[in-house]
């Protein structure tokens, strides 16, 4: 059974991995010419996605990756004094098992897992998909190259402005709702010498900050909100680039030096804090999985982890259907779609308070960063166990043992 997915950063390759184990003759388009290397922002992998991790056999290598940072000093607009955090206090009480990655390390550890059993086509991407139906046999799909093939199944996985989705099931702006807020990513040398340390300025509405990673550089983050939603394309960098020294115009600290580092970064990333709400994801012979179905909200759902639990779910109902996707693709929806719903609901909170509105809501902030630095550790772990639909959301979701067969390691590339 052939199965073509497009997009290649986390979904896809680890909805191909498991698939490939199950036995499914797997392609992954990708419209870059090559592996995305933006530079990339660190992404959060809960106990189920770890869990998950292990399973693949990737544990080494993803523990190798982890960002390491350990403590986060916060300065306030105004305020001469700052206030520390450990941030392992906050992490404990938000899940048992946690790694903190950045997304394009990640994306590289899976892909190298799966590139030599999987079908990988860069440079390249769906144009249409002449058969949605449920009818049997394959559908045809012809890409931007002008090549066409033939495949019995489709997955989009390329992310919340995900092309499948468009395609399949309309434009962007009938499921797309803004939570208020936007957040850029910029690679920036780490000038500060921080050494595992992150340092941010807040203000009313707007926050700006700066951590580094295991390359030796830093990521710069900023993170602000508007009362209406903001005019650019999402491929417009020069735009974004604009809209952030607009809204961080007068901001103090190191906040000016790293808006002079835009000139001249090797890696941008700009985008809305933007949720995905749709009833279904599936239809007919096409499904979404991770961002391009479900996003919670990039930097306040757990989008990364949501994504790869969603696709090793999916590849292990269309296993347990035997590729019968009138089966698999509604029980997959029905196994994830509480743990969907749930993260969409605790985003839509974070939105609204990783940035404080006013000074109000900065003082309290600065209040509850004091209140956790003085609580035992143990103490703040089991209030937070008390309500999964809370901070351990997503330690809640029970995973199937899916079967599945042996590594089909005769599979080539060309398959």
């Amino acid at each position: 059974m052939r199965i073509l997915i497009s997009g290649a950063s986390v979904a896809g390759p680890a909805l191909a991995y498991w698939l490939t184990r199950h036995g499914f003759t797997v392609t992954v388009v990708e419209r870059a010419p090559a592996l995305r290397k933006t530079g990339g922002h660190a992404v959060d992998l809960f106990r189920p996605a770890m869990d998950i991790v292990e399973k693949m056999g990737l544990l080494e290598q993803v523990m190798a990756k982890k960002t390491g940072i350990e403590r986060l000093t916060m300065h306030r607009e105004g305020r001469s004094r700052p206030v520390e955090l450990e941030l392992r206090r906050v992490m404990s009480a938000v899940s048992d098992r946690h790694v903190e990655i950045m997304r394009d390390d990640l994306s590289e550890i899976i892909y190298d897992a799966t590139r030599h059993d999987v079908d990988y086509v860069f440079g390249d991407s769906i144009a249409s998909i002449s058969d949605d139906g449920d009818g049997d046999g394959d559908g045809e799909v012809t890409f931007d190259s002008g090549r066409t093939d033939r495949f019995d199944l489709v997955i989009g996985a390329d992310g919340l402005h995900s092309n499948v989705r468009r395609l399949v099931f309309g434009p962007e702006s009938d499921y797309a709702t803004w939570i208020g807020a936007y957040l850029a990513v910029v690679s920036v040398p780490d000038y500060l010498g921080l050494d595992g340390r992150t340092e941010v300025i807040a203000g009313a509405g707007r926050m700006a900050g700066i951590g580094t990673v295991d390359t030796g550089d830093a990521r710069a983050l900023f993170l602000f909100r508007t009362p209406r939603q903001l005019d650019y394309h999402h491929r417009d960098v020069p735009r974004q680039k604009e809209l952030l020294r607009e809204h961080f115009e007068g901001m103090g600290w190191e906040v000016p030096r790293l808006l002079a580092e835009l000139d001249r970064t090797p890696a941008f990333y700009f985008d809305s804090i933007t949720q995905l709400r749709m009833d279904t994801w599936s239809r007919g012979r096409v499904t979404l999985v991770g961002d391009a179905g479900y996003c919670p909200g990039p930097a306040v759902g757990g989008s990364t982890s949501l994504a790869v639990v969603g696709a090793y779910i999916l590849a292990g109902e269309l296993a347990a259907h035997g590729g019968d996707h009138t089966r698999a693709f509604p029980a997959y929806e029905a196994e994830i779609g509480d743990y969907v719903r749930r993260s969409r609901t605790f985003a839509v909170n974070a939105a609204k308070k990783i940035v404080p509105g006013s000074r109000f809501d900065l003082w309290a902030l600065a209040a509850t960063v004091r209140l956790i630095n003085h609580l035992p550790v143990a103490l703040t772990t089991a209030a937070a166990k008390i309500s999964s639909k809370g901070v351990r959301l997503h330690d809640s979701i029970v995973l199937k043992d899916y079967a599945s067969t042996p590594w089909p390691r005769s599979l080539s590339a060309s398959s």
